[in-house]
């Protein structure tokens, strides 16, 4: 996946640099996040009703709680926390790439222990 995201900027970059992106219809104006132009007409009041009831989809709920998970493992002391957010981490993590109909380069990588504990002294030591 990382060669893709280096590919990306670097066009990205070029375009830039060139004025390519200067002047594209809609520049200065806010996206109109509520556009639901992929949703099938048919489902389009169904998925107003979900949204306006808080209803958020599975894999949204599971990127929040990998979110957080990421968080109390970065702020824990204690060794056995950490590893047991590390290993809730990898189960979540697991579960939104089955989640997904997408190529496996765009999936999740599980975090192992040794790495995120080297990560974190190494923050704490800054």
């Amino acid at each position: 996946m990382d060669i893709f995201v280096q590919l990306a900027e670097e066009k990205i970059k070029k375009a830039l640099e060139k004025g390519e992106l200067d002047n594209l219809p809609g520049k200065g104006k806010p996206l109109n996040l509520e556009e639901d132009a992929n949703i099938p007409a048919d489902l389009k009041i169904a998925y107003k009703i979900l949204k306006n009831s808080g209803y958020l989809p599975e894999e949204v709920s599971t990127q929040q709680e990998i979110t957080t998970t990421l968080e109390l493992l970065e702020q824990a002391t204690d060794e056995q926390e950490k590893y047991r957010q590390l290993q809730k981490l990898n189960l979540l993590i697991t579960k939104i790439n089955l989640q997904r109909k997408r190529p496996v380069y765009l999936e999740y990588n599980q975090v192992y222990f040794e790495k995120v504990i080297n990560k974190i002294k190494v923050n704490k030591s800054k």
